[in-house]
């Protein structure tokens, strides 16, 4: 099955998207080919809300049936939200990546298009994981 890569969102190497909200503030999640390489998730642990991150900070872990992996920012910022939705149906993230299966809402720390600019685009990230 092929993962979808959305266009309107930034990807980091280590597989998380991030949606700009237009406000400072972005959504972050794993990517569409992150859930399915760890296959079912069974448990996701979110960092605190109000909590200060630092870029490429680990803010909690992701369990599968397979594996867990550890979540990365790539951005720095406050943690806003997290989503407690995942507390009880970690399956989001498998059936809805870039929707129900967010995981964090963060205000910048620094201006969006400094915080962004070390991401990829729809097009690069389709690149990096076909390499």
């Amino acid at each position: 099955m092929a993962s979808e890569i959305r266009e309107n969102v930034w990807y980091s190497d280590e597989h998380e998207w991030v949606l700009e909200l237009g406000d400072g503030t972005v959504k972050i999640g794993i990517s569409d080919v992150a859930q399915h390489r760890l296959g079912d998730i069974v448990f996701v642990e979110l960092p605190d809300q109000g909590q200060e991150i630092e870029a490429q900070d680990g803010i909690g872990t992701i369990e599968s049936v397979k594996t867990v992996a550890d979540l990365f920012t790539p951005v720095s910022g406050t943690v806003l939200a997290v989503n407690g939705e995942l507390d009880t149906a970690p399956e989001l993230v498998n059936e809805e990546p870039y929707d129900g299966g967010w995981m964090v809402h963060i205000r910048l720390k620094e201006d969006p298009n400094v915080a962004l600019a070390h991401l990829m685009d729809a097009k690069a990230y389709v690149e990096f994981i076909e390499r």
